[in-house]
């Protein structure tokens, strides 16, 4: 008997395959379908084109593992208390992965998730309590990638790159160890660790017969800075749009005490491989080169997609998987004079979000204009498949843009959270003179003003339809007093609704217990 066509397969009411793609650190204006001035990402406007385009999503947190915690739980960062990469995910929390093998899928990972494990209940020898490069629970590990990448560099030296003995192969041919260069690695455009991911995942979909969830999760554009032809040469320094940033580092240092805490903590090794020193010794000039190679890496991540894309349709798969593309959190580039991710300014939490759903024709080629959360992907995730979480989540479903309607009562704002304790070397509570709970800052931002209230240090306020560089702190003007008070006020009502709520819905009478969701 021939196999079902995939109308049929929709006919019969047979599950959807799940795809959840995570690029890290891709900001979310680098899409050339929400008009980035020289990136181009034909791929992921595809996607668009054929589902709905979220245009103000954000991270909740920062950096990977917050960020990542919040995406894979619904909850923030206020209640998953995943603090910074080592902070353990709390077991009883229940995630993604959990709730597909509740729906009877094998949730399948491609990459990483950057979960560190509860360590309550584990032997102090147990090796995963030496890295927050865990498995996120609920996932079965066809093909980890994680950091040291050596799985990927396995593959490369199985393809005849003898050299490919450490991430020292990142470092441009040609190039000294730590210099800025836009010359080729040894490795090709078929040979990156994108590629590698994409191949094995493509290999795994060969084996299907049956519905499945994959969740795969590149590493680039994360650093090491540096990409093979023919994208390492596809955007010069000069490309791009103007930097969001004081007229020097200061200025930008003297704009708020965790940003002189900070700026000069930021290493070179962090983005160009072999890199020794402070960032801050690099110059304009410098962060636009970086810049540039950062645009290629984007690109090259996009053509990756493509090849995701087309192996769906090959296998007759395109119309019965839903796709999810999104980033954990995104990167500065040379905004505010800084790289990486962290903080309060919105280029390290504004990312993409890209939702195809072949079951929903009604939303295809939508815009969202509404705030998002990366904690809405559970949620939305639970809602169409059917699911029930075990507990409370922060976020909601986006079903309803999926599907072409507008829900009532939508969030007005984005909220994020970024927290700087340093409980091993408690370097951030020394310099401040602040107890570790105090060490952290949430953010509440429209469409006109952002509020960022501090624990233990100054708040700031941004007038962003004057301001949109957020260069100017009206916190302590008295004009915006009210202001000010009116988005603490906001930001405090935010925080109180979203205690955890798991119980709070429950309450025992006479008859039993009786619950109802929210």
């Amino acid at each position: 008997m021939p196999n079902p066509t995939s109308i049929e397969r929709r006919a019969s009411g047979k599950r959807s395959n799940v795809l959840l793609i995570s690029a890290d650190q891709w900001r979310g204006d680098c899409l050339s379908a929400v008009g980035h001035p020289c990136v181009k990402t034909p791929n992921v406007d595809a996607l668009a084109r054929d589902g709905v385009l979220f245009r103000r999503h954000f991270a909740g947190a920062a950096p990977c593992s917050p960020a990542r915690a919040t995406l894979y739980t619904g909850l923030y960062q206020m209640n998953h208390r995943v603090c910074r990469n080592g902070s353990p995910l709390d077991a009883r929390f229940d995630n993604l992965a959990l709730a597909a093998r509740r729906a009877g899928y094998d949730p399948t990972l491609f990459g990483y998730t950057d979960t560190a494990p509860d360590p309550r209940g584990m032997d102090p020898n147990d090796p995963h309590l030496t890295t927050y490069e865990g498995v996120l629970p609920g996932f079965s590990a066809r093909q980890l990638l994680p950091e040291h990448e050596r799985q990927w560099l396995s593959w490369l030296r199985s393809k005849g790159h003898s050299q490919a003995e450490s991430r020292d192969i990142h470092i441009p041919v040609g190039a000294k160890p730590g210099e800025i260069s836009n010359a080729a690695p040894a490795y090709s455009r078929d040979e990156t660790q994108t590629a590698f991911l994409a191949g094995e995942f493509i290999r795994w979909l060969g084996e299907q017969d049956e519905p499945w969830f994959a969740h795969v999760s590149f590493l680039r554009p994360h650093p090491p800075f540096s990409v093979p032809e023919p994208y390492n040469r596809m955007f010069a320094p000069g490309d791009g749009p103007a930097f969001a940033r004081a007229a020097d580092r200061q200025m930008e240092q003297a704009a708020h005490p965790f940003l002189a805490f900070a700026m000069p903590l930021i290493g070179k090794g962090g983005f160009i491989h072999g890199g020794e020193g402070a960032a801050s010794d690099w110059t304009a000039e410098d962060l636009s080169a970086i810049r540039a190679i950062y645009y290629g890496m984007i690109a090259e991540v996009d053509a990756q997609l493509g090849r995701i894309w087309q192996a769906l349709k090959d296998a007759d798969a395109w119309d019965d998987t839903l796709i999810i593309f999104t980033s954990d959190h995104a990167e500065m580039m040379g905004d505010h004079w800084l790289l990486g991710k962290g903080g309060f300014f919105d280029g390290s939490y504004h990312i993409p979000l890209v939702i195809r759903d072949p079951g929903q024709p009604g939303g295809m080629g939508g815009e969202v204009q509404r705030f998002t959360s990366a904690a809405d992907i559970f949620p939305t995730l639970c809602d169409r498949l059917g699911l029930v979480p075990d507990n409370h989540l922060d976020g909601e479903t986006l079903m309803p843009f999926v599907q072409g309607a507008e829900p009532q009562d939508w969030r007005d704002a984005a909220f994020w959270e970024f927290d700087f304790r340093d409980i091993a070397l408690s370097e951030a509570e020394r310099h401040f003179g602040l107890k570790s709970d105090a060490c952290n800052l949430a953010v509440i931002r429209d469409e006109r003003f952002k509020y960022v209230h501090f624990a233990g240090l100054p708040p700031l306020l941004f007038d962003l339809a004057n301001d949109p560089m957020e260069l100017t702190n009206l916190a302590d003007d008295r004009d915006y007093a009210a202001t000010r008070l009116a988005y603490a006020e906001k930001l405090l009502s935010l925080r109180a609704r979203h205690l955890d709520q798991t119980l709070a819905y429950t309450e025992l009478t006479e008859k039993g217990p009786v619950s109802r969701r929210p």
